[in-house]
């Protein structure tokens, strides 16, 4: 709105702001009317009561002119009706004789030019004559006083008038907020009159026969004889609503409703669609080649929803449902041949190393050719991040020519996630297994499932536990999805599984894998590796060419051994690709056309070096042995550092350790307490000192009986001032009667100790049968030293050898 002024209700008030309609210097003088004359504004459709405020809109200039006129002279207007609400300009002889004089409460020009007044009646008027000489209608009138009579017969009618107009407004659907409060407490006879016929839902003449029935008695009966109609009509449909209600249930209404939408669509020719629709699923279904217990199926759903109207709350649920249907691939696909030569080429082609995995691969392929009906084999590949787990996915797939989908199971918590949601749901989809498929399009489809070892449990099911039926040969070829309600065959299905821990998987879902452990590369593999694939991979990625920008293998070299210390080669690529970015700056700049990245340039690109050789420097001083650790992302090596003060025998351990490691490190001091004499340390020594054991890199958490060879090797370092050798270092569980007992992760660890530089390893005898899946360059690079007692680790690993009687040892340890 524009422009909102408001007149006082006295007429003869002249503080009335006028209203914006023109410009102020288009006004014209106005000219005085005569006292008994008035400005008249002709309405249509529309008729106003005495003691009653009602909005009043005006689009016509005439009317426009009269109100803004009364508004700017702060007058009252006459509002007659026209007879003919269709004459667009009236004149005297198209109006009424009687109208309501009213005061302008308010004014109101609105954007698009309307004129909006909120007016309050006063009283009734007759025109006595029109008179001429202004741009609007004004006419000579006589007010007609309200005779209030307060007869019994008045006041009978008014009680019995009252009493209808509330129940009307108790039966009307919309009636206006308050009116039956306002109703309730209306005293004159004259006024409730008057507002009732405000309010009342008839045409406009019958409204204006109730203006001009100046008698208050006659005028009461008229209001009461039409609200009696009016009541009439609301109590029959009241009781129609009733009796319908009490009849027909909220699902008998739909059923009518929709037949009627759908008599309405077939009359206006919009079922067609609809027959299309159902012809396009009719189709889908016949080529689908579905099983004829999910054919019988489709089709009953497809019956539903012919029957169905468009508007129903099931009809997108069912619609969904056979689309999924539809789109799954149901036929076994045709055998593909397969070319052994081809897969090994492809996966030699993709991947350096791996050969154990790969000639499991083309084992698989090769009885797959021979035996084309065979089970699918399922095969989990588990190491440390990095090393190729997922790609090596990628390339069994494309070895096969089968399409691949990798579905990620790190974090699900849910079974649906697996098993898919049950229809009743809002928004129910397949499970992640079915989904893939579909994308898939294909049956015989080879799928990742991604970081198995990480799915959860939570309150919506166990996932692991649904994986059971999906990768167990014999049961996932009638796979039930919750969300289908019909078997799907997976025996078609390559499942590839990949993990960094197998500990977090349940061994009944381990049972049903095929395990084949993928370890961490040496020096070697990574500069072949990134010989072969990292370097060109983030040439293309940074925008430059070989021609351009050339990396030295030293510069590899010097990367892998001093910038990254990982398992897998995650890190190397991202400190190539930090080198190469820093040559294509210099290109893109115009500062060199052709860069060569050599190692003196690293220092620069990358700063200093990250990791050193820092075990000579470590073990250099008695009290210090380095051992070798498992992790999650590959071997590592690690210091065990004692020291002793004077103290009362104590043994102090730090570093985080783990219940298991506490008792390595108490179980050593045991077995150096009771070898104490042979050793040649005294007892005087160990019963006046306190030893502390500490293992560096405090924040990580260390645990496993793995260190007890080297703990043993620290302490009796420690107490007889010999240091242990700085290349070697050793892994082991030890027991009370000196025994070097097997551990496990031993690749990863001589992979660890190789990397970091040390030249000899002391391992468990028993664990010589993990020999042969050492890479061969690490075990070029090796000594090995195998340990069947703690004192060959004595002899091997002081630098001046303390040489013992072995005690003898027993065949089998406890």
């Amino acid at each position: 709105m524009d422009v909102l002024t408001t007149n006082t209700a006295n007429p003869t008030s002249t503080g009335a702001a006028q209203p914006q309609g023109a410009a102020p210097g288009e006004t014209q003088p106005f000219r005085p009317l005569p006292e008994d004359a008035i400005i008249i504004v002709p309405v249509r459709g529309f008729v106003l009561f005495p003691d009653v405020v009602m909005p009043l809109a005006l689009s016509r200039a005439i009317s426009v002119n009269a109100a803004q006129a009364a508004v700017r002279e702060s007058l009252p207007i006459g509002v007659l009706t026209q007879r003919d609400a269709g004459v667009d300009a009236p004149v005297p002889a198209d109006m009424h004789a009687m109208g309501t004089l009213a005061n302008v409460l308010r004014y109101v020009t609105a954007p698009d030019d309307t004129h909006h007044l909120i007016l309050q009646g006063e009283t009734r008027f007759r025109i006595v004559e029109f008179l001429e000489g202004w741009p609007f209608m004004v006419a000579r009138v006589e007010k007609l006083a309200e005779q209030e009579d307060k007869t019994p017969d008045v006041e009978a009618r008014l009680i019995h008038v009252r009493k209808q107009a509330l129940e009307t407004v108790q039966l009307l659907p919309q009636a206006p907020q308050g009116l039956a409060e306002a109703i309730q407490n209306i005293a004159s006879a004259s006024t409730l009159a008057d507002t009732v016929s405000a309010y009342l839902d008839v045409d406009t003449t019958q409204k204006q026969e109730l203006l001009e029935t100046v008698s208050l008695p006659a005028r009461l009966d008229r209001v009461s004889r039409l609200l009696e109609q009016r009541l009439q009509v609301l109590r029959l449909s009241a009781e129609i609503g009733k009796d319908v209600q009490e009849t027909l249930t909220s699902r008998q209404r739909e059923a009518i409703l929709r037949e009627q939408m759908a008599a309405i669509q077939r009359q206006l020719g919009e079922d067609d669609g609809r027959a299309a629709e159902i012809a396009e699923l009719t189709e889908k279904i016949e080529a689908a080649k579905m099983p004829e217990a999910v054919e019988k199926e489709a089709r009953k759903e497809l019956r539903r929803l012919e029957r169905m109207p468009e508007a129903a709350a099931e009809h997108g649920i069912i619609r969904t449902y056979l689309d999924w249907l539809t789109e799954l691939p149901w036929d076994i696909p045709e055998e593909q041949p397969i070319d052994i030569a081809k897969a090994r080429e492809t996966l030699d082609a993709d991947h350096y190393g791996l050969d154990k995995i790969k000639r499991r691969i083309v084992e698989y392929l090769a009885v797959r050719k021979l035996a084309p009906g065979g089970k699918a084999p399922i095969l989990c590949f588990a190491g440390p991040p990095g090393v190729g787990k997922t790609s090596l996915g990628q390339s069994i797939a494309r070895a096969m020519g089968r399409p691949f989908e990798r579905v990620s199971l790190g974090g699900v918590h849910d079974e649906s996630e697996i098993r898919g949601h049950r229809r009743t749901y809002v928004g129910a989809m397949p499970g992640n297994i079915i989904q893939a498929i579909r994308k898939a399009g294909r049956r015989d489809c080879v799928i990742m499932l991604d970081e198995i070892d990480k799915m959860g449990r939570g309150v919506q099911g166990d996932p692991s536990a649904a994986m059971l039926e999906v990768l167990d040969p014999e049961q996932n070829g009638s796979f039930r999805d919750n969300y289908l309600g019909v078997p799907f065959d997976l025996s078609r299905v390559v499942f590839i599984a990949t993990a960094n821990m197998l500990d977090t998987i349940p061994g009944p879902l381990r049972d049903r894998m095929e395990i084949i452990t993928l370890s961490g590369y040496t020096e070697d593999e990574k500069l072949a590796i990134a010989q072969r694939y990292l370097v060109a991979r983030q040439l293309a990625a940074n925008g430059v060419t070989a021609e351009q920008v050339t990396v030295d293998d030293a510069v590899l070299s010097e990367i892998i051994r001093y910038y990254t210390r990982e398992a897998g080669v995650r890190n190397l690529e991202r400190e190539i690709g930090k080198t190469i970015r820093n040559a294509a700056v210099r290109i893109a700049e115009g500062s060199a056309d052709k860069v060569s990245i050599g190692v003196d340039d690293l220092h620069e690109v990358l700063g200093d070096r990250i990791f050193e050789n820092e075990v000579a420097q470590r073990t250099s001083v008695p009290g210090v042995a380095t051992g070798m650790a498992w992790t999650p992302v590959g071997g590592d090596i690690l210091f065990i550092e004692a020291t002793k003060m004077s103290g009362s025998g104590r043994l102090i351990l730090t570093g985080q350790l783990g219940d298991v490691m506490k008792e390595s490190a108490q179980a050593a001091l045991s077995l150096l307490k009771s070898r104490a004499d042979s050793l040649g340390i005294s007892a005087e020594l160990l019963e006046k000192s306190d030893i502390h054991v500490h293992v560096p890199a405090g924040a990580t958490p260390k645990d496993g009986p793995s260190a007890g060879v080297a703990m043993f090797m620290a302490l009796t370092s420690l107490l007889t001032g010999r240091r242990v050798r700085s290349d070697t270092s050793m892994t082991g569980e030890i027991s009370l009667r000196g025994l070097v007992l097997p551990v496990g992760g031993i690749k990863e660890k001589v992979v660890a100790a190789a990397s970091a530089g040390i030249t000899r390893v002391m391992l468990p005898a028993r664990n010589k049968r993990d020999y042969d899946d050492i890479p061969a360059n690490a075990r070029e690079k090796l000594e090995f030293i195998w340990l069947e007692t703690v004192e060959d680790a004595l002899a091997a690993g002081l630098d001046d050898p303390i040489l013992l009687a072995k005690e003898p040892a027993e065949p089998t340890d406890a």
